[in-house]
């Protein structure tokens, strides 16, 4: 999991496997894959470094290199 922050500061974990794609309009929205969207204060860059470092932690990309 991945902690994000909401519009209003609130602090949420978000399964970084859920996401279908990610917006800039001009707040960054993630779309899950329910179809539910999400807004956070983090920028698209920081969401992604999240999510690499993750996939990392849980050695997501023994089977991407």
């Amino acid at each position: 999991m991945i902690a994000l922050k909401r519009l209003n500061g609130v602090v949420f974990y978000v399964n970084p496997h859920m996401i279908e794609y990610i917006e800039t309009n001009p707040d960054t929205t993630l779309i899950m894959l329910s179809g539910k969207r999400l807004v956070v204060q983090e920028d698209y860059q920081s969401v992604f470094d999240l999510i690499v470092e993750y996939r990392k932690q849980i050695g997501a990309f023994k089977n991407e290199e």
